[in-house]
């Protein structure tokens, strides 16, 4: 089950976004070739597809894969333009037990995230820094929420939705050559969100997603995708699952226990709490004392480790009132973002309130 920030940033990054944040990670996406076909499978009920493809565990595999969105977010000083709209390529590799590989490219270079079974490593070759995340013990190691494959975006999404959600199977499909069934989970009656459906492809043999779209109402592209257009499944070179940190490299290896009492949410904030669940989740948090003053000393890491929300060009409250409408109720006042598919009030007093549903909602969080 998904709990805490990580259902936070399921919810916000792999369901918008993953997602929020996320990968978190990301136009309509370019189907790969084959993908209009569709092979003829055994019938398979929506409750035994979504079980198995929950329960199935990735086999050793090397593929590629497509992020692409058109989530519609205002392009923001320093932030990468594929967390904007825009796509990218991942390359990924599996041995099938636990260990693993991400080749990730960023603007300036590649990010290269190694799991080698007892240690995470994450190698930026813009800054030639390795960040190093030890597994503790009985446990795999916290990497930020991070989920490049399918996979894992789909099934960690299915266990925060699939509760709210009505669920069928929608015929089959040919995704990375591999025949697929097509699994839809739509918003319950109840639910008030923005979104329209999720698509999940699940392989036919080995029954894990290989492709996701997200669709929101009122359009018929998909307002974020991510599938894989090139899939081997098989034996990998046990080479690509060890990593040596280059010379000269500086090699950092941050506190992720999670036991500290004092533990903080994004930009230093307090750790953002939910309201609600299923499809019209809301993610409340409160932004750190001066930074929409521009006096906060507490930036956050750029995409590359280079800066934050306090870097030039990043000035947060010129930021909002550029992008962000005035908004006022009983809870106060501040400034509304809002796309197709995501809605953000940023409150004068520095509370966030932010989901993929009708400004209402957020309203309603915001009053609790």
């Amino acid at each position: 089950m998904v709990t805490g920030m990580k259902r936070n940033k399921v919810v916000l990054v792999s369901a918008l976004t993953a997602a929020t944040l996320g990968a978190a990670g990301l136009a309509a996406l370019a189907l790969p070739a084959g993908a209009g076909e569709q092979p003829s499978l055994p019938a398979v009920s929506a409750e035994e597809l979504v079980a198995s493809a929950l329960s199935a565990r990735p086999p050793a595999l090397a593929g590629t894969i497509h992020v692409d969105n058109a989530l519609g977010l205002p392009a923001v000083p320093g932030l990468p333009h594929q967390v904007l709209n825009g796509s990218s390529q991942v390359r990924v590799w599996f041995d099938g037990d636990g260990r693993s590989r991400v080749s990730l490219p960023t603007d300036m270079g590649e990010q290269t995230i190694v799991d080698d079974g007892t240690t995470l490593w994450r190698w930026d070759s813009a800054g030639r820094t390795v960040t190093r995340i030890l597994h503790p013990t009985g446990k795999e190691p916290d990497a930020d929420g991070e989920a490049f494959d399918p996979a894992t975006v789909a099934n960690e999404l299915l266990a925060v939705i699939r509760p709210t959600s009505t669920v069928s199977v929608d015929g089959t499909a040919t995704v990375a050559d591999r025949p697929a069934y097509q699994l839809v989970l739509a918003p319950a009656p109840t639910e008030r969100t923005l979104l329209r459906e999720v698509r999940v492809a699940v392989d036919s043999q080995t029954r894990i997603p290989l492709r996701l779209e997200v669709l929101a109402n009122g359009t018929n592209d998909p307002v974020f995708a991510i599938g894989f257009d090139q899939l081997s499944v098989g034996a990998q070179d046990p080479s690509l699952f060890r990593f040596s940190p280059p010379a000269g490299a500086t090699v950092t290896e941050p506190d992720v226990t999670g036991d500290k009492p004092d533990r903080t949410g994004p930009l230093g904030g307090v750790e953002p709490t939910t309201v609600g669940d299923g499809w019209d989740t809301v993610i409340v948090a409160k932004l750190p004392d001066g930074v929409l003053s521009g006096n906060s000393q507490r930036g956050t890491d750029g995409p590359n480790g280079s800066g934050g929300a306090n870097q030039p060009g990043m000035d947060p409250k010129a930021l909002l009132e550029r992008f962000g409408t005035p908004v006022s109720g009983a809870w106060g006042s501040g400034r509304l973002i809002s796309t197709a598919v995501l809605s953000v009030i940023i409150t004068d007093d520095g509370r966030v309130a932010a989901g993929a549903v009708p400004q209402q909602v957020l309203v309603e969080a915001l009053s609790r």
